[in-house]
């Protein structure tokens, strides 16, 4: 019995590949403990990206893939501490701003040479995702996405103030004409204009920056010269506290109560990502649920030019990892490979495809309101490359907060700001 039972133990583990590896991967993008494998039917950020993990792990011969539980508020504090403490996941999500800061310390694993032979063609990607994973001649990741900011938008508060035209949102083309319009919305239904994370995310920092950008500014140059206490900065900023001081828009909402809101049937349109138009979907469809007749929209011109915050998603390798442990790293991109493949599937949130053979998909074409953001893409911006992109964002966000949030003047903060982010520039 004692040899049947050794014999047994053995052809148990001859059974086992050689290669079998677990993968750790750490990403944001929230919980879902119940995703399953299905990529065709899972609802959400969370859940949509979880089955996809899900299916790779179930899929792929002789790899599991164990996801780290991680939080999006400092995610990225969390993942500088793995590496310096030599425990980095073997793969793991990152933002484009951020691919700088990390490649630029030696962090990432260089892929240019190991993307071809894991089934990734780059040729396939649209060139501005092979630039946003490209860092110094070298590819560092393989892109996920483009996001941007949207107006999500209550068609039927909207109607009420007689800002609908053809089935569509009539938005505003000037900081003024958008002021009368919420005041349109306030008279015809009590409800407020715009909703948005000011008081949590920095929601208001992209709001701010889309409409410097729609003035041909920016925060700060190519060379390293911050430029935020402007005439641009300032007319972006008033832009939006206009509408605080009018009381059509509430500054002390975070993400969750300022989504919650625009649910409720609280707000006429709520400034939020591509990532919740496959959420706002479902939810719209719900019997108990304020909001009902759902559109989105591209970001509105109020100023000389389209501009929107954008970044990409996008998956990374530490370079630790292909230096020290070939068969792990082998393993590791045989997932982003398998992330990669199921690019239409991510797609479902609402984000935008960064392969050319799904946007050309009847699959892609079909998704849900794809047809109403299609301008997102080519006003799409974001700032120069940096390796402090991080702690630059921080500053403009506590910055912009102290204006609407605590008082501050506007030419304060932004003098604040400037020199802060300076200093940041310099070191």
């Amino acid at each position: 019995m004692k040899h049947l039972i050794i014999g047994a133990a053995l052809a148990a583990a001859l059974a086992v590949p050689a290669t079998a590896q677990e993968v750790t991967l750490a990403r944001f993008f929230g919980a879902c403990e119940d995703a399953g494998t299905d990529t065709k039917t899972s609802v959400g950020e969370a859940c949509i990206i979880q089955s996809i993990i899900n299916a790779a792990s179930e899929q792929i011969d002789g790899v599991t893939v164990n996801t780290l539980p991680t939080d999006w508020g400092n995610y990225y504090d969390q993942l500088k501490a793995a590496y310096a403490g030599g425990t980095a996941p073997d793969v793991h999500v990152m933002h484009r701003s951020s691919v700088a800061e990390f490649a630029g310390l030696g962090a990432l694993a260089d892929l240019t040479d190991d993307l071809a032979a894991a089934g990734i063609d780059t040729t396939d990607w649209a060139p501005a995702a092979l630039d946003a994973v490209s860092f110094d001649g070298g590819i560092y990741g393989v892109p996920m996405d483009f996001h941007a900011n949207l107006w999500h938008v209550n068609m039927d508060l909207m109607a009420k103030a007689g800002l609908v035209q053809d089935g569509k949102p009539i938005l505003p083309t000037s900081p003024e004409e958008m002021l009368a319009q919420a005041k349109m919305v306030k008279d015809a239904t009590g409800q407020d204009y715009l909703a948005a994370d000011f008081a949590q995310f920095p929601i208001g920092v992209r709001l701010v920056l889309a409409l410097m950008w729609q003035q041909g500014a920016n925060i700060f140059s190519e060379d390293g010269t911050a430029t935020i206490n402007t005439d641009a900065a300032r007319n972006a900023v008033t832009a939006i506290t206009q509408l605080f001081d009018a009381g059509v828009a509430n500054p002390q909402l975070n993400y969750a109560d300022s989504q919650q809101a625009f649910l409720n049937g609280e707000a006429a349109m709520l400034v939020n990502g591509t990532w919740v138009v496959d959420f706002y979907t479902a939810e719209a469809a719900k019997e108990e649920v304020g909001l009902n007749n759902y559109q989105v929209a591209d970001f509105p011109t109020l100023f000389d030019e389209g501009a929107t915050w954008a970044d990409s998603h996008m998956w990374a390798i530490p370079a630790s990892l292909k230096a020290n442990d070939p068969e792990k790293f082998q393993a590791a991109l045989k997932v982003l490979a398998f992330i990669n493949d199921h690019n239409v599937d991510w797609a479902r949130t609402g984000h935008m495809s960064v392969r050319k053979s799904v946007v050309a998909s009847e699959e892609y074409a079909n998704l849900p309101h794809r047809a109403d953001y299609t301008g997102t893409a080519s006003i799409a911006r974001d700032t120069p490359p940096s390796e402090r992109y991080g702690a630059i964002q921080d500053v403009l966000n506590r910055e912009l907060q102290a204006i609407w949030l605590t008082g501050k003047s506007v030419d304060t903060a932004l003098g604040d700001a400037e020199a802060e982010v300076q200093d940041l520039l310099d070191r």
